[in-house]
C-alpha cells in the first residue's frame, strides 16, 4: 500500500490542538511537509517544532484568522506561491451550541464564513498547485450531524450540511485533475469541543459530568470515546496515494454511533 507522502506540501487547519494537531503529525510522519494555521502563534511554534522531520521536509506555521477571508487568501498565497500546497485539511472550531431556531442570524453568517467562505478561499489558492502537480487532497472535517442533525447544535448543523453539499460538488467538478474531496466525520472525540460540549450539557442539566459523558456513551456501541489520533489516522489516509478512488465521500469516525446506511 503506497502511503508515502514525501515530497508533498499539506496545510493544516486549526492545527494547534486536538484533530488539526494530530493530523498534522500523521502527515508528517508519512513524508509530508506540513504547514500548521490557527490563530495562536505561540501554540503553532510548539506544534510545528514537535513535528516529525526528516531531512527533506520543511514545517511552518501561519497565525491566521479562519473568519477574516481577505487575509487568509493573502497569507496564504504568499506561501503555496515558493511552496505549491498539494494537500489541504480543512478543519476548524465548531459554532456555539443552541437550537437553531433561537440562533441571531449574525451567528449563522459567521459560521458561514468560518467553515463554508474560509473553505473556498483556501481551495481557490491551492487549486492551481493542485491542478500542476495532478495531485490534490481536499479533506473537511465536519460533523456526524450532516448523516444525523444533534440536538442543541442548530448553527453547526446546518452550516456543516452546507460544507458537505459544496465538498459533493467540487469532487465531481475536479476528480479528472487527479484532485479528490473527502469528509471526515468525528464522532465524540476527545478535544477541547468535547470538552466545551460536555460542561454545558453539565451546566444545562445538573448532572455530573460522568452521568451527561456516561449517557453520551450509552449511544456508542464502542462505549468510549475516540482521540484524536484516530481520526487523523483516517483524514491521513485520504491524503495518500493509496486513497486515489476514493472520492466525494463521508466517513464517520464515531466507533458506530451513527446508525444510518448512508
Amino acid at each position: 500500500m503506497l502511503l508515502d507522502l514525501s515530497g508533498r506540501h499539506a496545510l493544516v487547519c486549526g492545527a494547534s490542538q486536538g484533530i488539526g494537531r494530530a493530523s498534522a503529525i500523521e502527515l508528517a510522519e508519512l513524508g509530508a511537509s506540513v504547514t500548521l494555521l490557527a490563530r495562536s502563534a505561540e501554540a503553532l511554534q510548539t506544534v510545528a517544532e514537535a513535528l516529525p522531520r526528516k531531512h527533506d521536509q520543511h514545517h511552518r506555521w501561519l497565525a491566521v484568522d479562519m473568519l477574516q477571508t481577505d487575509n487568509l487568501r493573502r497569507t496564504v498565497a504568499d506561501i503555496v506561491a515558493e511552496h505549491p500546497a498539494q494537500i489541504l485539511i480543512n478543519n476548524t472550531g465548531g459554532p456555539p451550541g443552541g437550537p437553531a431556531h433561537t440562533a441571531a442570524t449574525d451567528a449563522f453568517e459567521s459560521a458561514f464564513r468560518q467553515h463554508m467562505l474560509a473553505g473556498q478561499t483556501l481551495v481557490q489558492t491551492l487549486l492551481p498547485g493542485m491542478r500542476a502537480s495532478a495531485y490534490g487532497r481536499i479533506v473537511n472535517v465536519i460533523s456526524t450531524s450532516v448523516k444525523e442533525p444533534i440536538v442543541g447544535l442548530g448553527v453547526s448543523n446546518t452550516v456543516r450540511a452546507a460544507v458537505a453539499a459544496w465538498a459533493k460538488t467540487l469532487s465531481n467538478e475536479l476528480a479528472a485533475d487527479g484532485i479528490t474531496i473527502n469528509n471526515v466525520l468525528p464522532g465524540y472525540t476527545r478535544t477541547a469541543r468535547l470538552d466545551a460540549i460536555l460542561a454545558a450539557q453539565v451546566a444545562g442539566s445538573g448532572r455530573s459530568e460522568d452521568e451527561v459523558a456516561q449517557a453520551m456513551l450509552a449511544t456508542v456501541p464502542a462505549r468510549r470515546f475516540g482521540d484524536a489520533a484516530e481520526v487523523a489516522a483516517v483524514i491521513a489516509f485520504l491524503c495518500t496515494p493509496a486513497a486515489a478512488y476514493v472520492n466525494g465521500v463521508s466517513i464517520a469516525v464515531d466507533g458506530g454511533r451513527t446508525r444510518s446506511l448512508s
